[in-house]
């Protein structure tokens, strides 16, 4: 039997586990899929396992999108060049680590018909997956995309890493047209401290949080009558693309499917 598993920390919310083993069940694949907490000192020798192939392959979450680069042996061009990792496969031997939350965030943004073209995107930290949301916002034709990160140090990063990006300080609140939150506040029902006096209303609220579905951030989005949405899709898009290269299965995306990761 094959063994996937999806690493980080915390891991207690990840809801990985239910649906790629549904989809494993689903297609009649010998496998199962399991979520363990790393320390980041516990990284080298999950990867020996890895390498090894006591491990069939394994998602990566936060905080580690970064730091298991230098474990790989090969990195496709998108996770090359956001700097993220997401996914990680064997390939003939060789372990390659893929960026699946590019796609998985653009499927999502088309689900709901809004155009990303011309749009002002804030976005909210500057961690693991930020990098594929600013990859992905540049492929849409966003027209400005600024950050505000409670590390000013890491927004400037991102500046380096990518053309055309902005940096205000954290809780500075700029003029945009969406705004998502890809800090893990949220996680465990904190609190974003924002200046909501002037936001006014028709903003897309983005939340790439999806358990619990309805973070403090979203629930003040509908309270300032704007559109919200969480990151189920996204999470459900990448997890699609990361089952397909493991498997060379196409999961059906059902019905089925988002109801069961509404019953947590």
């Amino acid at each position: 039997m094959k063994k996937y598993f999806v690493i980080g920390n915390p891991i207690s919310h990840s809801l990985s586990p239910k649906l790629h083993n549904y989809w494993l069940k689903e297609n009649n694949i010998n496998a199962v899929y399991e979520k363990i907490k790393l320390e980041e000192n516990e990284i080298k020798d999950f990867f020996l396992k890895i390498k090894n192939q006591e491990i069939n392959g394994c998602n990566v979450t936060v905080p580690f999108k970064k730091s298991v680069i230098p474990f790989l042996d090969k990195l496709s061009e998108e996770a090359e060049q956001t700097q993220s990792v997401n996914t990680i496969c064997i390939h003939n031997g060789v372990v390659v680590g893929h960026n699946t939350d590019i796609i998985g965030f653009h499927k999502a943004i088309n689900s709901l018909n809004y155009k990303i073209k011309d749009k002002k995107i804030l976005i909210l930290g500057a961690g693991g997956v930020v990098p594929s949301l600013i990859f992905a916002l540049n492929k849409m034709e966003a027209s400005e995309i600024t950050i505000s990160n409670r590390t000013i140090k890491k927004a400037e990063d991102l500046k380096i890493q990518f053309n055309k990006i902005n940096t205000v300080g954290w809780g500075e609140l700029p003029d945009f047209d969406m705004i998502i939150n890809a800090t893990s506040l949220g996680l465990n029902n904190e609190t974003i401290n924002l200046n909501t006096s002037n936001i006014g209303a028709d903003k897309l609220f983005y939340d790439v949080i999806y358990n619990p579905k309805e973070t403090n951030f979203l629930k003040l989005g509908k309270k300032l009558g704007n559109q919200i949405e969480n990151g189920k899709l996204m999470f459900i898009y990448q997890a699609f693309e990361a089952f397909k290269l493991w498997h060379d299965v196409e999961p059906n995306v059902s019905e089925k499917v988002l109801k069961l990761l509404d019953h947590d």
